[in-house]
């Protein structure tokens, strides 16, 4: 299971669940369910922290795809919010683009539950390092 010993707080915060992983793609599936704290006036969950979002699938594809020996360090992440996102469920995907030994390029979106509305798009540049004692990326 992608969350053995990597239950922290931050994942139970986000509402965050493992779905699928396909190691072929080294694509991750996660679902997540925005408490009301992170609703604004609007009704959609805060940007940063659908950044939060993001950066959790992009950082598991990563994880899943070297079977849990590296986790990325993000040197920058790009996001772009392309619709108001509202509380959930939301389904995330993550996806490892290209793996080398300095440099990792991931990417990874956020749609309805379904997959069919597209709500956020994200792409990062990290460094790929030994996971963290504890286990959690």
């Amino acid at each position: 299971m992608v969350f053995a010993g990597a239950r922290g707080p931050h994942v139970e915060l986000m509402g965050a669940e493992f779905v699928d992983f396909d190691p072929a793609s080294e694509t991750i599936t996660m679902r997540f369910v925005a408490p009301a704290s992170f609703i604004t006036g609007r009704g959609g969950v805060q940007g940063g922290l659908v950044a939060g979002f993001l950066d959790e699938v992009m950082g598991w594809a990563h994880v899943r795809a070297t079977n849990g020996a590296e986790a990325p360090l993000n040197l920058d992440i790009s996001m772009t919010l392309l619709k108001l996102i509202p509380p959930g469920p939301l389904l995330g995907k993550g996806r490892v683009v290209r793996r080398g030994r300095r440099v990792t390029f991931l990417e990874g979106e956020l749609f309805d539950e379904s997959g069919t509305v597209t709500y956020a798009r994200a792409t990062s540049t990290a460094i790929p390092t030994p996971v963290p004692t504890g286990g959690a990326a």
